[in-house]
């Protein structure tokens, strides 16, 4: 492959884009330079894509200006394959050759058209193409298919083969190899580590160090950030912030930023206090103070009457004033952050909990070191088949496997949602689940509602509780389920789960949509839990990261 490369650069100024009434980017402004990896992060919903698919010109701006300069190329990998079932694979393959496909096109065009007239200056043009298509690496195109396939867990696939026959991961991985296979300048990637195994990330993040040109990737992967990217665009409330130093300077810069807002809060309540004080203070003084007071004038003048207004009350009213001011313009305190709680009861009982519309099991709690949940000879017919296990307060469980091992139906039996063909489950105390599929509930629920559902007292009376979790705004109490996005849905359930202690505590896949701070905030909370947990994840982070016993499953059964 050649290495000629030419200053590749996005320039956004300005950039607005709508969907009906809703705006989604709000005058985005923002550079990326040649060279850089650029880690996109955000909740579902925030606009992550939409800013791809305008770098990428799959989409327009409805105003503003978005310059890409990128003659190497551009690669642009969306979440799904925009061709039908019967479609071939070696139909995805020229899809996203499509640029070196035309040049190559191009290229042979003009060698047959030598043997015409004007031969110097075809030559010419002949020599430039050549020179172009040489620069992008076109003649190893068809083997650098090849080799992406063979590092993303695909060797050998066959090109006739009609995509309707592949899994779902299986035509992610190939429309990634095919367009990392065409080598483009700018790489532009929405969420190219799912369905990837630890394998296949290790040499997509390889990849993507080495690529000789700019990289712009969505990702909720921590581990990929961590390794890969040199800076992170951010986005939410139609925004984008950016921030330097890959992911270890963005994890820095919002602990800084926090740290600010608590500083700026502490201060504003200082302030507050103090002319509170002062007003107080003044006005006491204020009312010992005669009406008139007599006053010698200069030298040996007459009496002159001094107003009660002159000291006391100008301060008062200065303090008043600044008192109104502090009070319209309020320096907020950040969030709480997320905790996790287990009743630890100082006796327990045994009881078949059964998991109500919260996910939680409201029966005896669990003394520390008790039993929390055993099982025994449970079979699920097809699905899931233990012999024994049981987990303690204060233990710590990850269940691993491959897709379809029996993790989710696993996870069901322990909540009590999924009751065994066979065999006996027994659970002490609280149990809290967070699923994967996200909140319970009508459509046309609102946020509030379906947080409060289940909960004594109308939905009202758990606003305020719901908004010190920081993970909605106001304005998002009234949005009804069915215009939020997966991630939105699961910030509902998660709201759910660390507002009441459970002693028994189910997380199954909990970083998934979910925006990496959002993941770290609830690590932290998972840190200082007293209770039992049981966790399912592909998250490499928080596996690499987990101190507990571990059980791995195949086919339903313990491997």
């Amino acid at each position: 492959m050649g290495s000629i490369r030419t200053a590749a650069q996005l320039a956004l100024t300005e950039i607005t884009k709508r969907y009906g009434t809703r705006v989604v980017l709000d005058r985005v402004s923002l550079t990326i330079k040649s060279g850089e990896r650029i880690g996109v992060i955000g909740d579902n919903g925030s606009g992550k894509s939409t800013l791809l698919r305008l770098m990428a010109a799959a989409e327009r701006p409805d105003n503003g200006e978005l310059v890409v300069v990128a003659p190497g190329g551009v690669g642009y990998l969306p979440q799904s394959l925009a061709l039908p079932p019967h479609a071939t694979v070696a139909d995805a393959i020229d899809l996203a050759l499509a640029d070196l496909r035309e040049l190559e096109a191009r290229v042979r065009a003009a060698e047959r058209s030598l043997g015409e007239t004007g031969l110097e200056a075809r030559l010419a043009a002949y020599a430039r193409l050549v020179v172009e298509f040489e620069a992008r690496g076109g003649y190893e195109a068809d083997a650098r298919v090849d080799a992406a396939l063979y590092g993303l867990g695909l060797p050998a696939l066959d090109r006739g083969r009609q995509l309707g026959t592949l899994s779902g991961g299986e035509r992610a991985r190939l429309a990634l190899a095919a367009t990392l296979a065409s080598a483009p300048e700018l790489l532009l990637l929405d969420e190219p580590t799912n369905d990837l195994d630890d394998q296949a990330v290790a040499w997509l993040e390889q990849r993507l160090r080495a690529h000789r040109g700019t990289v712009v990737a969505i990702t909720h992967d921590r581990m990929f950030l961590e390794r890969v990217t040199t800076a992170i665009l951010e986005v939410a409330d139609g925004q984008v912030r950016r921030y330097g130093d890959g992911y270890a300077g963005f994890l820095a810069a919002k602990a800084a930023e926090r740290a600010a807002q608590v500083r700026a809060h502490d201060e504003w309540k200082t302030e507050l206090d103090r002319h509170a004080t002062l007003v107080a203070a003044n006005a006491g003084r204020l009312a010992v103070i005669p009406r008139k007071t007599a006053k010698a004038g200069m030298g040996t003048g007459a009496w002159r009457a001094r107003s009660r207004t002159h000291g006391a009350a100008g301060r008062i009213r200065q303090s008043q004033q600044r008192l109104r001011w502090l009070t319209d313009h309020p320096a907020p305190p950040p969030p709480e952050p997320l905790r996790l709680t287990a009743t630890l009861a100082t006796t327990g009982a045994a009881a078949e909990g059964t998991a109500g519309a919260a996910g939680v099991a409201a029966v005896a709690g669990a003394t520390a070191g008790t039993e929390v949940v055993a099982l025994d000879g449970v079979v699920v017919a097809g699905r899931l088949r233990l012999e024994s296990l049981a987990v303690r307060t204060g233990e710590r469980l990850l269940v691993t496997g491959p897709n379809g091992a029996g993790k989710t139906t696993l996870m069901r039996v322990l909540a009590g949602e999924l009751r065994p063909d066979a065999g006996e489950v027994r659970r002490t105390g609280r149990v809290g689940f967070f699923r994967q599929d996200g909140p319970t509930g009508a459509a046309e629920w609102t946020v509030l509602r379906a947080y409060a559902h289940g909960r004594p007292g109308s939905p009202d009376e758990h606003a305020d509780a719901l908004l010190a979790l920081g993970l909605f705004r106001p304005s998002d109490l009234g949005l009804r389920l069915g215009e939020l996005s997966y991630g939105q849905r699961r910030r509902i359930e998660l709201a759910r789960l660390v507002s009441e202690p459970v002693d028994l505590l189910l997380l199954d896949e909990p970083t998934n949509h979910l925006s990496p701070m959002l993941v770290e905030q609830l690590e932290e909370a998972l840190a200082s839990y007293r209770g039992a947990l049981v966790v399912v994840t592909h998250d490499r982070r928080l596996r690499a990261s987990f101190a507990g016993s571990r059980l791995e499953l195949d086919e339903g059964v313990a491997a």
